[in-house]
């Protein structure tokens, strides 16, 4: 039978929750010592793959350790300990170390699989809430994760065990990542279709548009003629070069407002005398996010590409690498 529900009642034991569970969290921190040490040295010298197992909530644990190690520079995967009696132990071999998750240490799938692997010479670190629980006994490495109580008020749903499991999982993920020297590059490889991986691994070559997609006209061409180049562009500037194909000048929008408040009739006017001289640029090389950097920092809303001579390769505006989803 539902009771009637209570807004207040809600709040309060959400607050309750939380707060039970970042005690969990905060009491590891003083329980993190030689042990954690000892795993990550175990898992850098490790000559295979990480595997990490459990079953139940455990295993939803162990299938996000997993994916967390992977993505960080630490080749890992999750086996189900159910599973891996029925046929998936044929996935561990020689050099692997298995982390195995299990609040109570006394999980019979876990505990039928870790004799099997060591025999093959695998190694184990457990991370259990019992100490003294035969998982722990068999573990090369045991990590405490032991909580006080768990967040559920009959104690019984694993809450706050399984938030501790998960929180030294992210420990030794980023204890691995620093000591590996991963960086935000080697994050991105990871992650190429993440908003990371798009800033990380878009080169300006990648989305500017090529030289001859670029509106160029000669320093003396009229302004009339450099509006019909710049319209048929379409990118709201128009690039004045050298007869070597280098940039001198870019007449923008903003340019051609500022002549016509000083002349008025523009058909005599060259728009070389008109055009901001000098204009930024970038080579085809340097990832995207440099070309927004200094679109901004310049408060410019288009940029050239030109290679080591100066010659140009092409252009971007800030509709481009928006297109792109680099911004």
């Amino acid at each position: 039978m539902t009771q009637e529900f209570h807004p207040g009642g809600a709040i309060a034991m959400a607050r309750r929750v939380l707060r039970i569970e970042a005690d969990a969290v905060a009491a590891l921190i003083d329980r993190v010592g030689t042990d954690f040490a000892q795993a990550v040295e175990l898992i850098l010298s490790c000559q295979g793959r990480v595997i990490v197992s459990g079953i139940g909530k455990s295993g939803h644990v162990a299938r996000k350790m997993a994916a967390t190690l992977a993505s960080t520079g630490t080749p890992a995967y999750f086996v189900h300990a159910a599973e891996a009696v029925h046929g998936d132990l044929g996935m561990i071999g020689r050099g692997d170390v298995l982390i195995a998750i299990s609040n109570s240490g006394e999980n019979d799938e876990l505990l039928t699989i870790v004799p099997l692997i060591k025999r093959q010479g695998g190694r184990l670190i457990a991370i259990t809430g019992n100490e003294r629980s035969s998982l722990a006994g068999e573990a090369d490495i045991h990590l405490d994760g032991a909580v006080r109580e768990e967040a559920c008020p009959l104690n019984l749903a694993p809450t706050a065990s399984t938030t501790a499991a998960m929180a030294l999982g992210d420990a030794l993920a980023v204890a691995l990542l620093d000591a590996r020297g991963f960086s935000a590059e080697d994050f991105a490889r990871s992650h190429p279709g993440g908003a990371l991986g798009r800033k990380l691994l878009t080169h300006v070559d990648d989305v500017m548009r090529k030289a001859e997609e670029v509106p160029v006209v000669g320093t003396g061409v009229s302004i009339p003629e450099a509006l019909l180049a710049m319209t048929r562009g379409g990118m709201g500037m128009v690039v004045i070069s050298d007869s070597a194909g280098r940039p001198t000048a870019i007449f923008t929008d903003g340019d051609l407002r500022r002549a016509m408040a000083k002349f008025g009739d523009l058909r005599p006017v060259a728009v070389g005398s008109v055009a901001t001289q000098g204009p930024r640029t970038i080579g085809a090389e340097r990832l995207a996010v440099e070309a927004v950097e200094l679109m901004e920092r310049h408060r410019i809303t288009q940029l050239l590409v030109v290679d080591r001579y100066g010659v140009l390769q092409g252009a971007l505006n800030m509709h481009d690498l928006f297109k792109a989803k680099v911004v």
